[in-house]
C-alpha cells in the first residue's frame, strides 16, 4: 500500500473557507440551506476547486456536485448544505476530505478518487432528497412534488439549474463509496476517543399527527368542558417513555421537532394541534413494534378524549442499514494504524447519504468526535487535532482499497 500524502494544512484552509459561505459572524454556524444563494455559492466554491484539482465537476439534474476522475473510481464525500442554524462540520467535512484526499492521490499518481456533494441532505424538502434520488429510492417526479416549509416545491428550487446541470452520473463507475462525518453525539468525545468505524446507519419513521378538538374562548370555557387539541398532544408526548418502556434499547430514539396550534392566539382554546413524531432504531422489528404502540396509544387518547387523532405518514420509511463488512474491516485497520486504540466500533444514530448509497455499491463510514456531543447548531464543534486524524484514516482506508 502506498500512501497518500494528504496536505492538513491545506485541508483546514479549504474547510474554513467553506464556512465562511454563509457563515455566522457571531459563531462558527453556517447557515446554507438547499437551493439557497449559500448553498449554490458553496457548490460553486467547490466546483472551482474540483476543477483545480484535475476532477470534471458536473451538476446533475436534483443538484449533487460530482467531481469525476475519468475511469472507474473509489467515491468519498458527504454534503454541504445545512440546517436552518447549522454546524459548520456537519456534512462540509466529509465533502472537503474528499476533495483534499482526490487531490492528493491525483497529484501523486495513486488510486483514482472522485468526490461527491449530495444535496439537500438535510431536509429541507426531504431527509437525504439528492441521494435518494441518484439511488432510485425516490423518482424525480416525486421528488418534485416535495414542499418546503416555506411554500417553495422542488421543482421550483432546482429550476436555478436549468443550464449548469447534466445528466445523471452513471454509479457503476464507482468501485464504492467512503463518508466520513463528525459523531453529532457525545461517545468518542466522553471516551476521549478520535474514530468511530461505523457498523450500521439507523432507520427512521415519521409521521404527522394533526388532533382536532374543539376552538372556544378561553375564559368561558370551564376546564372540564374543554377539548383542548395542545393538551391531547401533551398527554401523547408525555405518555409516548411508559409505552415504550419494555420495547426500546439506550439507542432508541423519538422526538416531537415541530408543533402548530390552530389558531394560535393567547384567548383561544386550540381547537386544532399538529406535531411531527419521529422515531429511530437500528433495528427494523422494534421501528415496527414502536409504531404499533403509537398508533394503540392515539387510538386510546382519542378515545378517552373525544377528540379526532389522524396520523399521516411523512415520505418513504429509511431502513436501517449495515455497512458494508469488508470496508469495516479496512477502515478499522486504518484507524488502528493511525489512532491506535483510539477508536471504536459504533452504530450511527443520524442519517446519512450513505444509508441511501449503500443501494448500489459497499459503503463504509467513519466518525470523528463532537465537542459535547453538539451537532445542528451553531455550537457544533470538533478540534482540529481531530479534524486531521480523521482526514488521515480515510485517506489511509482510500490507499488500502486502491
Amino acid at each position: 500500500m502506498t500512501p497518500i500524502p494528504v496536505d492538513s494544512a491545506r485541508f483546514l484552509a479549504d474547510l474554513h473557507a467553506l464556512r465562511a459561505i454563509g457563515g455566522d459572524s457571531a459563531s462558527k454556524g453556517v447557515r446554507r440551506r438547499a437551493f439557497s444563494a449559500e448553498d449554490l455559492a458553496a457548490r460553486d466554491w467547490l466546483a472551482e476547486k474540483m476543477a483545480a484539482a484535475g476532477l470534471e465537476p458536473r451538476f446533475d439534474p436534483v443538484g449533487n456536485l460530482f467531481g469525476l476522475t475519468p475511469g472507474r473510481s473509489l467515491l468519498l464525500g458527504s454534503h454541504s448544505d445545512t440546517q436552518p442554524e447549522g454546524g459548520w462540520l456537519d456534512g462540509a467535512l466529509g465533502v472537503v476530505a474528499a476533495l483534499e484526499i482526490a487531490r492528493a492521490s491525483r497529484a501523486a499518481g495513486g488510486p483514482p478518487i472522485s468526490v461527491v456533494s449530495f444535496q439537500d441532505e438535510e431536509g429541507r424538502f426531504g431527509a437525504l432528497t439528492g441521494s435518494s434520488v441518484w439511488a432510485g429510492k425516490l423518482s424525480l417526479a416525486a421528488a418534485d412534488a416535495l414542499v418546503a416549509a416555506d411554500g417553495m416545491s422542488f421543482a421550483d428550487a432546482r429550476a436555478v439549474l436549468a443550464g449548469r446541470s447534466g445528466d445523471f452520473v452513471d454509479p457503476a463507475r464507482f468501485s464504492a463509496f467512503l463518508e466520513m462525518h463528525i459523531e453529532q453525539g457525545p461517545v468518542l468525545d466522553l471516551a476521549g476517543e478520535a474514530i468511530g468505524v461505523v457498523t450500521g446507519i439507523v432507520g427512521l419513521r415519521q409521521v404527522q399527527i394533526t388532533i382536532t378538538g374543539q376552538q372556544n374562548h378561553a375564559g368561558t370555557t370551564p376546564m372540564a368542558h374543554r377539548r383542548d387539541a395542545f393538551t391531547v398532544a401533551a398527554r401523547i408526548a408525555t405518555a409516548l417513555p411508559e409505552r415504550f418502556a419494555n420495547i426500546v434499547t439506550p439507542q432508541s430514539v423519538w422526538t416531537i421537532g415541530h408543533i402548530a396550534l390552530h389558531p394560535g392566539a393567547a384567548s383561544v382554546v386550540p381547537g386544532r394541534a399538529s406535531f411531527s413524531l419521529q422515531w429511530r432504531d437500528i433495528d427494523s422489528d422494534r421501528l415496527d413494534r414502536m409504531e404499533a404502540t403509537i398508533m394503540a396509544l392515539l387510538d386510546d387518547i382519542a378515545a378517552d378524549t373525544g377528540c379526532e387523532i389522524s396520523a399521516k405518514r411523512l415520505r418513504h420509511d429509511l431502513s436501517p442499514m449495515p455497512m458494508d463488512l469488508s470496508l469495516q474491516a479496512i477502515l478499522a485497520q486504518a484507524a488502528q494504524a493511525v489512532a491506535p486504540d483510539r477508536w471504536r466500533m459504533m452504530p450511527s444514530g443520524a442519517l446519512h447519504d450513505a444509508s441511501n448509497v449503500a443501494a448500489l455499491m459497499p459503503v463504509g463510514m467513519v466518525f470523528v468526535p463532537s465537542i459535547g456531543g453538539i451537532s445542528h447548531a451553531f455550537d457544533e464543534d470538533t478540534g482540529e487535532a481531530d479534524l486531521v486524524t480523521g482526514l488521515q484514516v480515510l485517506a489511509d482506508a482510500a490507499a488500502r482499497i486502491g
